[in-house]
């Protein structure tokens, strides 16, 4: 498996209440089953779509638990099956609050033992006062979630508040989605510059002592830009933003960080490599014929090329796009660059130099910085080197 590959150890399975979804599930661990017992599934419940309000409501979830809890393929932690949760904090199921209403749906007389890490968006000081949750999930610490770079604040005061408890962060390379008041009414976007995705993996690699599962968002969520797997299958109305912007590049870095992650050493690299990614069109450009409109907090993101270099030897290294260029002497392993992309049009090229000799250029195909978008279009294009 393509995941498997690059240090995934596993899948969270979101799921909804569309009944095509059951369906889904089951290929999903029978794939996973064929290729072994090594490759894990879990359930989030995605709370923004399955009712919860009365008790009859836990009956879906409960027998989605049921039927994959001894799965050999299911992710067991602490002896017990795996479940988490988007949202869920207005969830009742017919209680008299959230906490006892996951308790009653979840965790009583005649259900599966189960070690239960929800993404509850609510303050993290209640934590220790909500008895249901074996840990916690920090869905929105995989991006700043306002117009600074990103930090390690939101999973001290998470960690601060669930001692004795596990915590599960986010790592996430992107967020954009489109989507206009006749479809979802979600148009915006979360701030990705400064490297966002390699700054917060290593965020998550100083502080592994602390951090028990890294969940990445997301292998396949085309409609928020975030994905890192390959465009393939049905989108949702996504195609305007994410048709010609894969993404998978991104799954080379995430090896490299995975690996640092789970062993404490960052691993040695057999080849120079060059990642980069990027907007393709300036953010303060206007397009009237957009009936959308320009995306919240377009004004958070600034028009570079961003670079991370992995390099056997020290080398030169030389980015480039129309008049604009960034050369530096980078050591040995991990590096990072950007790039001011110019504005007019240009194309994207890298090139890496050795003792004077050009050992490495990188011009990925379809990567040229427009000034007249077709659309607001602010998903990123991600190119990596063979």
């Amino acid at each position: 498996m393509l995941a498997a590959s690059k240090g995934i150890d596993g899948f969270a399975l979101d799921v909804g209440v569309d009944p095509w979804q059951t369906y889904r599930i089951a290929d999903a661990y029978a794939a996973a089953k064929s290729q072994g017992s090594s490759f894990k599934l879990f359930f989030s419940f995605d709370m923004g779509s399955l009712p919860c309000a009365s008790s009859g409501d836990a009956t879906l979830l409960q027998t989605y638990i049921k039927t994959y809890a001894t799965h050999p393929n299911q992710l067991m932690y602490n002896g017990k099956p795996l479940v988490s949760t988007f949202a869920g904090e207005s969830c009742t199921f017919g209680a008299a609050n959230y906490k006892d209403g996951w308790n009653n749906a979840l965790k009583s007389s005649g259900q599966p033992s189960i070690y239960f890490i929800p993404s509850f968006f609510v303050d993290p000081a209640t934590f220790p006062d909500t008895a249901v949750m074996d840990g916690a999930f920090n869905w929105n610490s995989g991006w700043p979630m306002g117009n600074y770079d990103i930090n390690f604040n939101s999973d001290s005061l998470y960690l601060k508040n669930i001692p004795g408890r596990s915590y599960m962060a986010a790592v996430s390379p992107w967020f954009f989605t489109h989507y206009g008041p006749d479809t979802w009414n979600k148009n915006w976007i979360y701030r990705g510059d400064d490297w966002l995705f390699a700054q917060r993996w290593e965020q998550l690699i100083q502080n592994r002592n602390y951090v028990n599962i890294v969940q990445i968002v997301t292998w396949n969520d085309y409609g928020e830009s975030h994905y890192v797997g390959p465009i393939h299958g049905a989108q949702p109305n996504s195609q305007a933003w994410v048709n010609g912007f894969d993404h998978q590049g991104w799954l080379d870095l995430c090896a490299y960080y995975i690996a640092a992650f789970k062993t404490g050493q960052y691993p040695t690299t057999a080849r120079d490599r060059i990642l980069l990614w990027g907007r393709l069109y300036p953010a303060a450009a206007n397009v009237p014929s957009d009936g959308v409109g320009k995306p919240a907090n377009w004004q958070w993101t600034q028009d570079y090329l961003w670079a991370v270099v992995v390099l056997t030897a020290p080398a030169q290294v030389t980015l480039t796009c129309g008049a604009s260029r960034a050369s530096a002497a980078l050591s040995a392993g991990l590096s990072k660059m950007k790039l001011p992309l110019d504005p007019s049009t240009c194309s994207v090229t890298a090139s890496v130099s050795r003792n004077n000799k050009i050992v490495l250029t990188f011009t990925p195909s379809g990567f040229n910085f427009s000034t007249n978008p077709p659309t607001y279009n602010f998903n990123a294009f991600v190119a990596a080197s063979p």
